[in-house]
């Protein structure tokens, strides 16, 4: 009767601790929402998927600590193996990671001309792993994408220090023409910053079974402008996606 009513507490505890990781997960993500508020769209998305995954792991070990379930081996081996998975990617993870970081923040992008260390041409690929640059002489150089954050970079060509590209993403079930339109009607009421020639322009740039990434182009008047303009189109993205949200 003892071992019932123990087993019993056991696994009402389980289901509290997971009701509660479900509150707290919720509450982390609205937190995170609103720290990146005026951040790019993308980098908050991301940033709240890794503090959702963090706070389940925690919370179910939690849970099954709870139930007598000792994980003290488990642990062990979750570390070693993730150590040696580490270890044994550490360079692949690098460029990964540094592709990531150079689409939010490096100044170039596919068809643009620059040169890197001794290197120049026109990046015509850019994957997870490496650059892609096509020479003048018709010649093939891949860069590893951890050289773009480690060197300097010069970006040659035409109008690039006018360019803004603003990452964005968005559920699948959003309606994404509604959302374009809703994007392209506030950026127009800040068109007085815009070069005139040069509309906004919104182009998809992955699409997954969940989600659907942009990519808003804009080119400015004034380069001195630049982050002043990137955090007021990042809010308002940010406020069109959460409204739309709301909706679905």
């Amino acid at each position: 009767m003892d071992l019932d009513i123990t087993l019993f507490y056991r696994v009402a505890y389980f289901v509290v601790i997971m009701v509660v990781t479900a509150l707290v997960a919720k509450f982390a993500k609205l937190l995170i929402r609103r720290l990146f508020r005026a951040g790019m769209p993308l980098v908050a998305t991301h940033a709240q998927q890794v503090v959702v995954i963090i706070v389940w792991i925690i919370g179910a070990l939690f849970a099954l600590e709870l139930l007598g379930i000792r994980l003290d081996l488990l642990l062990l081996l979750i570390a070693l193996v993730g150590i040696a998975a580490v270890i044994a990617a550490k360079d692949t993870l690098q460029n990964i990671a540094s592709k990531y970081f150079s689409d939010v923040y490096v100044p170039y992008k596919v068809g643009d001309l620059i040169k890197v260390k001794n290197f120049s041409g026109r990046v015509i690929e850019i994957n997870p792993i490496s650059t892609i640059l096509l020479t003048e002489n018709e010649e093939l150089i891949s860069i590893p994408n951890a050289v773009f954050l480690r060197e300097i970079i010069v970006n040659i060509s035409p109008h690039a220090w006018k360019e803004i590209i603003i990452p964005m993403v968005i559920s699948k079930e959003v309606d994404l023409p509604e959302f374009e339109s809703e994007v392209l009607k506030s950026c127009n009421k800040l068109k007085m910053y815009f070069d005139e020639r040069f509309p906004p322009i919104i182009a998809i740039k992955k699409r997954t079974g969940k989600s659907v990434e942009l990519r808003l182009t804009l080119l400015v008047k004034e380069p001195s402008k630049k982050d002043a303009i990137v955090s007021e189109i990042n809010e308002r993205v940010n406020e069109i996606i959460e409204r739309m949200k709301k909706r679905e």
